[in-house]
């Protein structure tokens, strides 16, 4: 045995083998522990099989020679075959890079790839976001450069998947190898859509500011680089907040760039944009708001408005041709001849599937306003929405409720609420409540189950939850409960569009089971791929039998209003008043048939008094109703007849609600009748003989009711003539609420002194003050304007020598003479308010909230308008007799007043408030104005 001999490289064994393989590596590395060397192992032997991977991938794709040339889109009627409209280039000319100025340049880099000069393509982090959006929420997305943007929109779809991504950035280094990176950039300003019609940078600023891009500015570039993101909310048209805070960003880039310079970039003005392009032909007529309704739907399906404008895509729509001729026409033919300022909208639905079948916002074209779009308060037309939600919480539809007008209410404040036309129901089954569509019983039903519930179920039926950042079915700012919702919902008092509330009455048609609203049935490019399909799933948000119940009462509205002419139908109406007037802002007319919901509007565009040609108010049960019925007559012409769902009354007959009734009720159940109307009292007949003789005579029947109820005063001013009246006018009595109107002027007074307008939070308190009567916000007034010493000299600027202040502004002490003194001060040009003061206050006063339009307004008459605050108070003092006050201005053809009643020591509020009416229509009725 040879002990001496060492082992050679034949008798090594494995584990000297190892040992010697370590040689190789450093001595740090081994001294790591081996789980960790071995994870570094794998991730780097990974990393090489991706890099082969991506290597082999990306020689795989081959680089089209040149992008496909750009292609119209061609929207279809729902039958697949006839022509709705084209969406196609209406403007492109390509430039040089070089004729683009080097600012302009700047701010598309600043704006979407800084480092475009060194990178070399593709934004690694862009494709690892990408990769975990779609693995943690199922999307792609993930920033790009501005060579991937531009083989996006050269070559591909706008799809936002992780393989259409993985595409892209393969094609984005081809595209790097081909080009140089001053081609590139130039291709990209060549190939982005900018809205309005404008594809490439030279035809955007023709669009947005009327010249050649070599003309355009740093500020002007920075403009157009910040549509890139969003052409259409980009567009300072269309959401100028938007587009200016996007636009100041991309000059503080540009300058942290150095590019610009950051001392100027505060103080660079937002450039003048052209409000619409005028090198774009657009499609006119109804059909452009169908196609614009069209490009946001898709582009919410990830399909951009470039690859709509440019790619050559099959939509077809959900719009029934037979159904959109009869929109257009009961629409049209309802409009004219009647003043330019009337508009109106009509959207339908099929509750089926959710497919709008005829869509009417406008007639002007694309890019214009939709009025089918807009938020207005949908008045009557929500109250099946509270019928709906009583029934789910087993409250029948022939249950019976106090109809009686006007009606207090315990949310309210101590403000009554009227029926329209002053309607009288003292026992009124809901169904008969809204067949005369009575405010009192369905504002008593939204107390008694709750508003939330109300909002909670018109959410479900298709209300979105917000619009825009504000949510919806609340109160807003400088309403009487911000962010909470009121029984005043029952009224309709929050605006929904009507596109919203015609998902609302398709989901009601449909037998409570709702589907998405959607213009687009089917998207396919021009190769035969299937890009977007509409779903057709519904889901039940309302029970078929309480859906059916809402169905029956609505039918029976429409055998009051009229019947449509061989259909079955269901249908409320709805009539927003304006302000204090007998007219109406908005009127409505909402319903269905089988198999069709549809929804028609007509009002102005900023809202204001609605009447036709002869001079007649609309209302809901007018021209709204006259396009309805007709559209839907037109519309289902053909189809065979068919019934809608019987009543299966769900739910019990409460008879909850009456409470003791007046005793001068009439206690026929379900029995209408008129009660007491504006103007009733005025008895014009008496106003008779020479001034001197009527004022004589006034004084007499004045101080003859004065000896049976509390004590009140009366000033009146007539403007036409001059004339002056007082009763006991110059008796210093509490003011209550009425001192608002004081508040109201000092902080204009002071706003004025300081050279400026009112700030947002300032009219918001104002707003609140004067049309809600609220006493919070009339507190911070109070204190803004410096308390008693600041109202104090507010008074003495504005003539008002008699009202002495007091710590609690409602305990202030007034004359009626000083108030109409005041209301001389809104009126006249002499008064140190501005002109745009006095608007102001006087339109708040207009539009004060329809409860509080009571007191003087008695003594006004049907077409005259009155600018008004009331006051009301309850004073220990005075053993909780009742302080009641109204002082404002009438006017009309014939008529401008300004009168002024305070009282007090009343039993009870409604008692107060019939002898200041009483009074206001005794003084005209003698005086004669």
């Amino acid at each position: 045995m040879d002990h001496g001999r060492k082992a050679g490289p034949d008798t090594v064994g494995p584990k000297h083998a190892r040992h010697r393989g370590r040689r190789f590596l450093p001595l740090w590395f081994l001294r790591l522990p081996r789980w960790f060397r071995r994870t570094v192992a794998a991730v780097a032997l990974t990393a090489l099989a991706l890099g082969i991977t991506g290597a082999g991938y990306v020689s795989s794709v081959d680089l089209p020679p040149d992008p496909m040339a750009p292609q119209a889109s061609v929207l279809y009627y729902r039958d697949g075959r006839t022509v709705l409209a084209r969406i196609g280039l209406a403007d492109r000319t390509d430039v040089r890079l070089d004729k683009v100025p080097e600012p302009v340049r700047h701010a598309f880099l600043a704006a979407e790839d800084r480092g475009f000069y060194d990178h070399w393509g593709v934004s690694v982090r862009g494709l690892l976001r990408a990769l975990w959006a779609n693995i943690a929420h199922d999307g792609g997305q993930g920033a790009s450069t501005i060579t991937q943007q531009y083989v996006r929109n050269a070559y591909l779809t706008q799809e936002r998947t992780v393989s259409r991504k993985a595409r892209e950035a393969a094609l984005a280094l081809k595209v790097e190898n081909r080009f140089s990176k001053d081609e590139i950039f130039e291709r990209y300003l060549n190939t982005i859509y900018f809205g309005r019609g404008a594809y490439g940078i030279e035809a955007a600023a023709r669009a947005y500011f009327g010249t050649a891009v070599e003309r355009l500015t740093a500020p002007q570039g920075a403009v157009l680089a910040s549509l890139v993101k969003d052409p259409t909310r980009g567009d300072p048209a269309v959401d100028p907040e938007w587009a200016k805070t996007r636009w100041k960003w991309l000059l503080r880039s540009m300058a942290a760039q150095g590019w610009l310079d950051a001392a100027a970039v505060d103080g660079t003005p937002y450039p003048a944009v052209a409000k619409e392009s005028v090198t774009t032909s657009t499609i006119g007529g109804p059909a452009g708001l169908i196609a614009d309704r069209v490009e946001d739907e898709l582009t919410k399906k990830g399909i951009s408005r470039q690859q709509i404008r440019t790619g050559g895509l099959r939509i077809t729509t959900t719009i029934d041709a037979t159904a959109q001729t009869a929109a257009t026409e009961s629409v049209g033919g309802a409009l004219r001849g009647q003043p330019k300022e009337l508009r109106a909208s009509l959207v339908a639905i099929d509750p089926a599937d959710g497919g709008v079948r005829a869509y009417y916002g406008g007639d002007r074209g694309r890019g214009y306003f939709d009025d089918a779009m807009a938020a207005r308060p949908p008045a009557s037309t929500f109250k099946p929405v509270v019928l709906a939600a009583a029934e789910e919480r087993g409250i029948g539809f022939q249950s019976w409720y106090d109809g009686s007008s006007p009606r207090l209410f315990q949310d309210r404040d101590g403000a009554p609420l009227y029926n329209q036309d002053n309607l009288q129901c003292p026992i009124c089954p809901l169904d008969t409540a809204m067949v005369h569509s009575l405010n009192t019983p369905f504002y008593a039903l939204a107390e008694e189950i709750g508003p939330d519930a109300v909002r909670t179920l018109a959410r479900r039926l298709g209300v979105p939850e917000k619009y825009g950042d504000q949510e919806t079915l609340v109160d807003l700012k400088g309403e009487p409960a911000p962010g909470r919702t009121r029984s005043d919902i029952a009224l309709g008092r929050y605006p929904v569009t009507p596109a919203d509330l015609a998902t609302v009455y398709a989901t009601l048609g449909g037998g409570g089971r709702r589907a998405e609203r959607h213009f687009v049935a089917q998207v396919v490019t021009a190769d035969g791929e299937v890009l977007h399909k509409a779903s057709k799933k519904t889901k039940e948000v309302l029970s078929a039998d309480v859906s059916a119940d809402v169905g029956a009462v609505l039918a029976k509205v429409v055998e009051h209003d009229g019947p449509v002419p061989g259909v079955a139908a269901a249908a409320k109406t709805g009539s927003q008043q304006w302000a204090d007037t007998t007219d109406s802002s908005d009127a409505w007319t909402a319903g269905w048939a089988p198999g069709l919901a549809a929804v028609a509007w007509v009002g102005r565009e900023k809202p204001g008094p609605i009447r036709q040609k002869d001079g007649k108010a609309i209302n809901g049960n007018g021209m709204p109703y006259t396009i309805w019925k007709t559209f839907l007559g037109d519309a289902l012409r053909g189809r065979p007849a068919a019934a809608l769902a019987e009543a299966p009354l769900v739910g019990k007959v409460v008879r909850a609600d009456l409470g003791e009734l007046p005793k001068n009720a009439k206690a026929f159940p379900g029995l209408v009748y008129p009660g007491p109307q504006r103007g009733d009292q005025v008895d014009r007949s008496l106003a008779t003989g020479s001034w001197d003789e009527r004022v004589k005579r006034l004084d007499g029947a004045l101080a003859k009711y004065g000896s049976t109820v509390g004590e009140f005063t009366v000033s009146v001013v007539d403007r036409r003539t001059g004339k002056r009246y007082d009763y006991r006018g110059d008796a210093r009595l509490e003011s209550a609420s009425v001192i608002k109107v004081e508040l109201l002027a000092a902080l204009l007074l002071r706003a004025q002194d300081e050279g400026r307008t009112l700030t947002a939070t300032e009219k918001g308190r104002v707003a609140k003050m004067i049309k809600a009567s609220d006493n919070g916000t009339a507190k911070k007034v109070y204190h803004s304007i410096g308390g008693p010493a600041g109202l104090q000299e507010a008074c003495e600027r504005l003539g008002l020598r008699d009202t002495e202040p007091d710590e609690q502004f409602g305990l202030t002490r007034t004359t009626a003479r000083d108030q109409t003194r005041m209301m001389l001060a809104l009126a006249e040009a002499g008064s140190p308010l501005t002109e745009r003061s006095r608007t102001a206050a006087l339109q708040l006063m207009s539009s004060v909230n329809a409860d509080q339009n009571w007191g003087i307004s008695a003594a006004s008459l049907d077409g005259e308008r009155v600018a008004l605050k009331n006051g009301w108070l309850a004073r220990s003092a005075e053993n909780n007799r009742w302080i009641i006050n109204s002082t404002g201005r009438i006017t009309g053809d014939k008529t401008d007043v300004a009168v002024s009643v305070l009282s007090h020591g009343h039993r009870g509020q409604q008692t107060g408030i019939e002898v200041v009416e009483h009074v206001a229509a005794l003084t005209r009725s003698y005086l004669g104005w």
